[in-house]
């Protein structure tokens, strides 16, 4: 594997910087709790803590941006509320615990589109995207698998598939997209644990042929639609900016 070509200062650069931009959302799984059945049962029927916890980290990681990440951000939030009422309240895709959109469910989408872009232009990440591809690569193919043998998640297997076809001719995104699978899983399998949302038994609660897990894997599949949101409406605004990139990139083949 070529992560044994890393050196140990390396290593050490790159999995700080993971728990540095990425592992507060790992942590955050932990907060999701507040949305949970028993908190609602046992304490509080309410969101509120979390929208507030998830509007503070927002404007918190909004203010230490640089200009073009606000602005993806921003356009991220947009993309996530409208991508939430196609997918949960239009299509029932997965329907959240009191049947709405969460106010922290587009926010979240937004700052973790940012941390894990982060994590993927970082320097050190870009000297070796290699070796850390094939480690997502490795812990994608092991959950897409262990999910359709053991759990029948035929629904995610498929997304799953359907994302390492999306990257195969796109090697400069498979570090960003299959670090995004990794942290949606988790964020899905303690989402759905607590009961704060759920998936139906098939795809879009429709697709027979579709069994699925709750959750399933292989949801980061409809980031590719928000990332392409993002870049489509950034490249809009700044057409002159984006003509000249394209311009020197064919000077540079030629």
């Amino acid at each position: 594997m070529k992560i044994k070509t890393v050196s140990t200062e390396d290593l050490k650069a790159i999995f700080f910087l993971f728990n540095r931009r990425i592992g507060i959302f790992i942590c955050f799984v932990f907060v999701l709790f507040f949305d949970s059945l028993y908190f609602t049962e046992h304490v509080l029927n309410s969101q509120i803590p979390i929208n507030i916890f998830m509007g503070i980290g927002f404007l918190g990681m909004y203010y230490r941006a640089t200009p073009r990440l606000k602005e993806l951000m921003l356009y991220a939030v947009l993309i996530g509320f409208a991508g939430e009422y196609l997918f949960s309240r239009a299509l029932g895709m997965y329907t959240y615990r009191l049947e709405n959109i969460p106010l922290y469910v587009p926010f979240g989408h937004a700052a973790l589109y940012g941390r894990i872009f982060m994590f993927s232009k970082a320097s050190v990440v870009r000297k070796h995207h290699k070796a850390v591809e094939g480690i997502l690569v490795l812990i994608t193919l092991l959950l897409a698998t262990i999910y359709v043998l053991f759990f029948n998640d035929v629904f995610g297997f498929v997304m799953t598939f359907i994302i390492f076809m999306l990257l195969w001719r796109r090697p400069k995104d498979r570090v960003f997209f299959f670090a995004m699978y990794l942290l949606v899983a988790i964020l899905e399998i303690g989402g759905t644990a607590f009961g704060a949302w759920s998936w139906p038994s098939i795809g879009f609660d429709f697709f027979t042929f579709l069994p699925s897990n709750n959750p399933p894997s292989g949801i980061s599949l409809f980031y590719f639609l928000l990332d392409v949101g993002c870049f489509f409406f950034y490249t809009q605004r700044h057409k002159v900016v984006w003509r000249r990139v394209q311009n020197i990139k064919k000077l540079v083949k030629k």
